[in-house]
């Protein structure tokens, strides 16, 4: 893998996400060498001919994060297009830092993860007077997703974090992204988390550009079965799938008690959220 540092004017940048006002992305890149990261887009943005997964650039800032230009009422999300807590963070524990210079700001700051390496900086978390955890898990099957999210943490030590995460009363949401068509079992996944989470945010599997055919390839060759289902949602464009799924989660979750946020086609359908 190659890894370098390289320098960067700031940590902080302004964010065009619905749910947030401001992004912090310590890394450029991620080891957890996810099939499916649309994150990969990022190359265009490097001088990096490496395979998505296969580099990770840590940025070096000595500048401290400046709050001026964010008031109470302001979003931050950690890991928007890396994970803050990759392997890597270990090292370097820019994050840790990051945490440490925003531990007394008013702003509501939320981290994204696939990573138990966050219970490291429960303690410091726990400080936070607005802050929340989400861990990202699509399966509970640890087989799956060491063929799809190959070197991020198992399935096992993300259920622990988040029952941690609840034990010291830290507000934290399960993010099921993304939702495989056919093989994601939502329901199993809920009934399992739902005890230790604050609410569930569901994300559909968006496929397009360089990644789009590794996925494919993937159905292909492991689930020959659900190919034709595949070719509908992504080469016909066909979401009626995504439409009849959205309205299953939605009762099950209305019927079950289960606080909710769905973000199924960001640009093509109006997100439906209930909190």
């Amino acid at each position: 893998m190659n890894i370098k540092e390289i320098p960067t004017a700031n940590y902080i940048t302004v964010s065009s996400l619905p749910d947030a006002d401001f992004v912090i992305n310590p890394y450029t890149g991620c080891p957890h060498k996810c099939i499916y990261c649309y994150a990969e887009f990022m190359k265009r943005f490097t001088n990096h001919t490496e395979d998505w997964g296969e580099f990770v650039d840590i940025k070096i800032c000595d500048k401290s994060i400046s709050l001026k230009s964010m008031s109470k009422n302001s979003s931050v999300l950690i890991g928007s297009v890396t994970d803050a807590y990759n392997p890597l963070e270990k090292k370097y524990k820019i994050t840790q830092r990051i945490l440490h210079e925003l531990v007394d700001c008013d702003c509501k700051i939320e981290i994204l993860t696939k990573s138990d390496l966050v219970l490291r900086d429960i303690d410091l978390i726990s400080k936070m007077k607005n802050i929340k955890v989400g861990i990202s898990l699509n399966t509970l099957d640890d087989k799956f997703r060491q063929k799809t999210e190959i070197r991020a943490s198992s399935i096992e030590h993300r259920i622990e974090a988040l029952k941690k995460l609840k034990e010291v009363n830290v507000s934290s949401y399960l993010f099921m992204s993304p939702i495989f068509p056919g093989i994601t079992d939502f329901e199993s996944i809920i009934e399992k988390l739902r005890d230790y989470v604050d609410y569930i945010c569901f994300e559909n599997l968006n496929l397009r550009g360089g990644y789009m055919p590794r996925v494919l390839d993937f159905i292909a060759n492991g689930y020959p079965e659900l190919l034709n289902l595949y070719d509908e949602i992504y080469r016909k464009k066909d979401i009626k799938y995504w439409e009849k799924l959205k309205t299953r989660i939605i009762e099950y979750c209305k019927n079950n008690g289960v606080k909710y946020r769905i973000y199924f086609y960001h640009d093509r359908i109006k997100k439906n959220a209930k909190k």
